[in-house]
C-alpha cells in the first residue's frame, strides 16, 4: 500500500520545513537501505524503492515498508 497522498501533501522536511517531492532511489541506494532496516523488520524484508527529498536542502528521507521515515539522522545527504 502506498503512501496516503494525503499525508505528502502535509509532510515537510524535519530539518528546515520546506515541502518534499516523493522520488525513486537508485538500486544500490535502495538496496543498503534495506539492509539497513532488516533488523527492524523481523519477519519479513523491508521494501525500499522511494524516497520524499527536501526542495530546500536535499535531503532524502527513505520510505520503508511504505512508512516516511521522517528523521534527520536517518535522512539520505544531498548527492542521493
Amino acid at each position: 500500500m502506498p503512501v496516503d497522498p494525503q499525508l505528502l501533501e502535509i509532510l515537510v522536511c524535519p530539518a528546515c520545513k520546506t515541502d518534499l517531492e516523493l522520488v525513486q532511489l537508485p538500486q544500490a541506494t535502495a538496496s543498503t537501505l534495506v539492509e539497513r532496516y532488516r533488523e527492524k523488520f523481523r519477519d519479513e524484508t523491508p521494501e525500499v524503492h522511494e524516497g520524499l527529498r527536501c526542495s530546500a536542502c536535499r535531503r532524502t528521507y527513505p520510505i520503508v515498508s511504505d512508512i516516511p521515515v521522517m528523521l534527520v539522522d536517518e535522512a539520505l545527504p544531498a548527492e542521493v
